[in-house]
């Protein structure tokens, strides 16, 4: 082996200085349904070599019934009340990269939580995005209405302006899913190591030179 292909000790990856900077924290992604935030959260959990969890799932085994099943039988209040608990736990459990349901980050107690425990990115996606990637999915409660646009375009109108509090935002878009995990990592890198992303200028005052 080459000496190339060993990283030197004084020089740890980006991914090391990350979860080196994070403790005990998690990584949490919030956003709407169809923003990507599962298949993101893989990748980087796997770049970052942390566990991956799916809060829908989580609560899916908790509950042992579908989403879906549980907006059917129980109402969506009880589902939000136990998606809570689920999140809570999930944070209590040590260092994670946590993907959120869309509604998750809209619940003061929750949002509180994740700051306190950890680093939220929000992966915004327009309408047109969403609708292309969850119009043929069945197992979106909130979108079994007469007009599902129209639906997510008040969801979004309604979500957006909490989901802004999010730490870090990202746009989610349709490029190849490596090229976000990169653009999430950079941005996780600048804001917990104070190292700004490739190209990005510095800040006024900071850009001359002696």
């Amino acid at each position: 082996m080459s000496d190339a292909a060993v990283p030197a000790p004084n020089h740890p990856t980006l991914e090391a200085d990350i979860t080196a900077a994070l403790g005990a924290r998690s990584i949490v992604l919030v956003g709407m349904m169809g923003a990507g935030k599962s298949t993101i959260g893989r990748r980087m959990a796997a770049r970052l070599k942390l566990a991956f969890t799916d809060a829908d799932t989580e609560i899916e085994t908790a509950a042992a019934m579908t989403i879906p099943e549980i907006f059917e039988t129980k109402g969506e209040a009880y589902f939000r009340d136990g998606e809570a608990r689920v999140i809570a736990r999930i944070l209590d459990s040590g260092p994670v990269v946590l993907a959120t349901g869309g509604g998750a980050f809209m619940r003061e107690e929750t949002r509180n939580r994740i700051r306190d425990k950890a680093i939220s990115i929000w992966l915004k996606a327009d309408s047109d995005i969403i609708m292309r990637r969850v119009r043929r999915r069945a197992d979106r409660p909130l979108l079994q209405t007469a007009d599902p646009e129209a639906t997510v375009n008040r969801l979004l109108s309604e979500r957006e302006p909490v989901y802004q509090n999010a730490d870090l935002t990202i746009a989610s878009r349709d490029v190849p899913h490596d090229r976000i995990v990169d653009e999430c990592l950079e941005a996780l890198h600048a804001h917990l190591c104070g190292v700004r992303p490739a190209g990005e200028p510095p800040p006024d005052g900071l850009n001359a030179t002696p």
